[in-house]
């Protein structure tokens, strides 16, 4: 059955070209974040558990996680949490098959625990964080549509995807990166609540990083203004990598050494004294937030990775547009795919696949057109993919 892809070109002004670009990345540590990885981290152990009981994926939506913050008396040399932060696990599951329940709510919460536990080093789970599960039985007709032969959509909403990224939004991804995943093992002090704002001006580009720092790692107020100039001159030789702008980095612009404000914390994330996160408002599926692009409001962590086309027509939009960059081998500047699903429709038969495509200079349109064509055709023959890509972790959604 042919597929509905429109091909058309993208009339805009090239990314780069444009005069401001603004770009956001929440690291690992921020509240939405975690919200969002302990969703993913409980869809992901539900699905492992389907597989091992039924040899396949039964209807779960883990996308709905709250983060409530806790409260911390932080202090240089070590503080303390005095109240623990709360996760609430919140949801629909197949939570009981031919009459056998399931360990449901053991499964969710053993993996937010280990998924908190690896991203956040400073936090102790026994004390600091309170986990409670209230996932429930799923829809009986959504379960109704997913039990059927073919993968059919559990919902009409589409997904978003562009490629490729540019030297902003790569910078402030491989920045937070390179901060939460290299640097932190090197600098005790440096927590793993980060977020990077990068903001471009022509050529020059301003990033403002809030970055959570660790207590107990920090004897003064005085070795805490050196590490903030640490981190401050280690992005920059990172920026410098990246981009051949200028780069002006700030690093956490709210201190006020003069009043003893500064981002201390004990954990080395602010959900320990009040902030709170929910899923979905945070970054997208291609781990950015960027509002001078195409994006789509769906949260895609914790939905399941079957047949939510709110996860999985994101996750596509990206890989098409990635592919159609390559595949065109430098003949093209700037993709943007949109799909849209239509509830109990299949997967793979989208109601349209939109494809806008700006060439590259002396480049037209139809000599770009069916290799653009091939590559949406050949992912959505493989959609079935996606959910091994998923859990062997080749994919991230956030």
């Amino acid at each position: 059955m042919a597929r509905n892809i429109q091909v058309e070109p993208l009339r805009t002004v090239h990314i780069e070209d444009q005069a401001v670009e603004l770009v956001e990345r929440k690291g690992l540590g921020h509240p939405d974040s975690i919200a969002d990885g302990v969703s993913e981290s409980v869809s992901r152990a539900l699905s492992r558990l389907y597989l091992d009981e039924f040899g396949k994926i039964l209807h779960h939506n883990t996308d709905e996680t709250q983060v409530v913050g806790g409260a911390s008396d932080p202090k240089f040399g070590g503080g303390k949490v005095t109240k623990p932060i709360y996760m609430l696990l919140v949801g629909r599951a197949t939570t009981e098959v031919n009459d056998e329940k399931l360990p449901i709510h053991d499964t969710a919460i053993e993996a937010a625990k280990k998924y908190v536990a690896s991203v956040c080093s400073h936090v102790d789970i026994e004390h600091d964080v309170e986990f409670d599960s209230k996932i429930g039985a799923g829809s009986v007709d959504l379960r109704g549509v997913f039990e059927q032969k073919s993968v059919l959509s559990n919902d009409t909403s589409f997904g978003v995807g562009f490629a490729p990224l540019s030297d902003t939004e790569r910078l402030v991804l491989e920045s937070e990166r390179f901060l939460t995943l290299k640097l932190k093992k090197k600098m005790p002090a440096l927590g793993e609540d980060v977020k990077v704002m990068g903001y471009r001006a022509g050529e020059k580009v301003r990033l403002t990083v809030a970055a959570a720092l660790v207590d107990r790692s920090i004897r003064d107020g005085d070795e805490y203004q050196n590490i903030c100039a640490q981190i401050t001159d280690k992005l920059a030789d990172q920026a410098a990598k990246l981009t051949h702008r200028e780069v002006q980095i700030d690093v956490n612009t709210a201190d006020d050494p003069e009043l003893g404000r500064y981002y201390l914390t004990v954990t080395g994330c602010s959900m320990e004294a009040g902030d709170d996160g929910s899923v979905g408002r945070g970054n997208r599926a291609n781990g950015l937030i960027t509002p001078c692009r195409p994006m789509s409001l769906e949260a895609s962590a914790g939905k399941n990775p079957v047949n939510h086309v709110g996860k999985i027509y994101n996750l596509l939009g990206n890989l098409i547009a990635a592919d159609i960059v390559k595949e065109t081998g430098g003949n093209v500047k700037e993709v943007h795919v949109r799909i849209l699903s239509q509830i109990g429709k299949p997967v793979d038969q989208p109601q349209v696949a939109s494809l806008q495509i700006l060439p590259a200079d002396g480049v037209k349109l139809a000599q770009v057109k069916p290799a653009a064509e091939a590559v949406a055709n050949s992912w959505f023959e493989q959609v079935d993919t996606v959910p091994k890509l998923l859990l062997t972790g080749k994919l991230s959604v956030f």
